[in-house]
């Protein structure tokens, strides 16, 4: 049994391994930083993407932010302008709804970019949201 959880140790520490570096890759090339996204949003160049669900969404937002889940983006893609960049986002560093996100809407030809962060940590920097009523 000892040695059962030895293998499981050194498998677990592999996994934990390959997923920080799929991510730290992936943020290299596609991450905006809350700053960043403050001052594209002050100038109103960017669209703003909340990938989660709506029941997500109706409770919390980045301002301004457009709901569309992950599940519907291919059928609601008439809702984000073209001209745009768009800024995706959803639960945190590591939800992989925005990186589906955005790997969808580049391959559509999209300018689109995730939220290094999520809405968790947006609201923990005391930056402004919305809620549905």
């Amino acid at each position: 049994m000892k040695a059962l959880g030895r293998v499981g140790e050194r498998n677990v520490a592999e996994v934990n391994r390959v997923m920080a570096d799929y991510f730290h890759a992936r943020d290299a090339l596609e991450a905006v930083t809350r700053e960043d996204l403050v001052s594209r949003l002050h100038d109103g160049l960017v669209t703003v993407l909340d990938v989660r669900s709506e029941e997500e969404f109706v409770l919390g937002h980045l301002p301004g932010a457009l709901n569309i889940p992950l599940a519907e983006l291919e059928r609601r893609l008439a809702e984000l302008p073209a001209n745009r960049e768009v800024i995706a986002y959803c639960r945190g560093p590591y939800c992989v709804l925005s990186f589906e996100a955005v790997a969808s809407l580049r391959a559509r030809g999209y300018v689109v970019h995730r939220l290094e962060d999520g809405y968790p940590e947006w609201k923990a920097a005391g930056l402004p949201i919305e809620t549905a009523t």
